[in-house]
């Protein structure tokens, strides 16, 4: 056996041979860094060089002012037809969902009782007219029998009175034959407007009753023209009576659904009250409406257009909003970026109406203004990671760059 003196000594050789051995790993190391820091000098500790950006150009543009809304279409003419008369139902002459012009027939309701009614108040008329001219022939003889005096003054009094009550029977004779005609009319029940017809609520053998509570026989709602109604802030209220003196305001409605393509119209109907619970102001557009896209209780989205100015616009993009207000970052002739505040009157899909801090033809920063900074360098780029080459290929760039972020 080693003796401990021995295996002390052993143990100390080994720790110092794992001493000598980190120390050349430690030496290695750090020559293969000193490359690595030795190489990026004074342009690493300014950022890495320019900063990469995609850039447009301001420009003049037509932009017309809207006000946006929520509308609900609504007919202009609905109808909801009911009997004036009653009696069975004997024919309908229409199905649900029908166009229908107005006076088309609708529904037959049974004639034969008001046929025979009119008949009667015929039958009554011609007695009372007989009647009539019989008295009217006495009130004759007799005048002459009185002017000679051969029958007394009561007995003449007496055959004109007659003669009187008979022309005012003949009256109501001729108002019981009108009656009974308007009846005879009213079995038949014809369309009161142009529009189309909505669900049947009565079936051929039902018993219909004059002005029966309850759902009307059938509903016919005019479908062209047609209004879309919708409610504004008041504040609007000045701007539109504004505009509206100077000429008819167009409006766009976008029906739901897969097609975007608007509907054209006009603003016809401005309310003379503000509504107090709301705050708004209700309007009316109408719409030709030829090929029926908007329904009646549609929900749609409406833009009135008050004006069409030409105005300064950049991409909304170009935008950074800070404490101080939105500024953008716009591009020198040397490649430097400048940081300008601006003033933005309004939004337009993707585009910023500027009216002061830029002038048309300026180049801005539409993306990568988190590594821009003011007076530094910066590097233009494409969409698809290439080196910008010139104005032109800028105000490409940038136009295509808003709009993939608008989607």
């Amino acid at each position: 056996m080693m003796s401990a003196p021995v295996l002390a000594s052993i143990r100390q050789a080994g720790w110092t041979r794992l001493g000598l051995l980190l120390v050349v790993a430690s030496l290695t190391g750090c020559g293969e860094k000193a490359p690595a820091g030795g190489g990026g000098g004074k342009g690493g500790r300014k950022g890495g060089g320019p900063a990469p950006v995609v850039v447009a150009q301001a420009q003049m543009k037509v932009v017309p002012l809207e006000i946006d809304a929520i509308g609900a279409v609504e007919a202009i003419r609905s109808s909801a037809v009911r009997s004036q008369i009653t009696g069975m139902m004997q024919k309908i002459a229409i199905q649900e969902g029908q166009d229908v012009k107005q006076g088309d027939l609708l529904f037959e309701i049974d004639s034969r009782p008001f046929r025979n009614a009119l008949q009667s108040a015929e039958a009554d008329r011609q007695k009372i007219h007989v009647q009539l001219e019989n008295a009217r022939a006495q009130v004759a003889r007799y005048r002459t029998l009185s002017a000679d005096e051969m029958v007394s003054k009561e007995q003449y009094q007496k055959i004109q009175d007659d003669a009187r009550a008979l022309e005012a029977q003949s009256g109501v004779s001729e108002s019981a034959v009108a009656n009974a005609k308007l009846q005879l009319e009213y079995s038949s029940i014809r369309a009161p407007i142009s529009g189309r017809t909505g669900n049947l609520n009565v079936h051929e053998g039902d018993l219909i009753r004059q002005n029966e509570a309850g759902p009307a026989l059938v509903t016919v709602n005019q479908l062209n023209p047609i209004y879309v109604t919708f409610g504004v802030p008041q504040q609007h209220l000045a701007a539109l009576n504004r505009y509206r003196a100077e000429g008819t305001l167009a409006v766009r409605v976008v029906p739901p659904g897969g097609d975007d393509r608007p509907e054209k119209g006009d603003l016809t109907f401005v309310d003379n009250v503000v509504d107090s619970t709301t705050g708004t102001i209700k309007l009316k557009a109408s719409f030709p409406n030829e090929q029926h896209r908007l329904w009646p209780g549609q929900f749609s989205t409406v833009s009135v257009t008050l004006s069409a100015p030409e105005v300064l616009v950049i991409p909304s993009s170009a935008v950074q909003n800070s404490q101080t207000g939105p500024h953008v970052f716009v591009i020198k002739e040397d490649n430097t970026a400048d940081f300008r505040a601006i003033t933005v009157e309004r939004t337009h899909d993707n585009d910023a109406v500027v009216t002061k801090g830029l002038s048309a033809g300026e180049t801005v920063v539409i993306d990568g203004q988190l590594r821009v900074v003011p007076g530094g360098p910066v590097e233009i780029k494409t969409l698809d990671g290439a080196a910008g080459g010139g104005a032109a290929g800028k105000g490409k760039g940038g136009k295509a760059k808003g709009k993939k972020k608008e989607t």
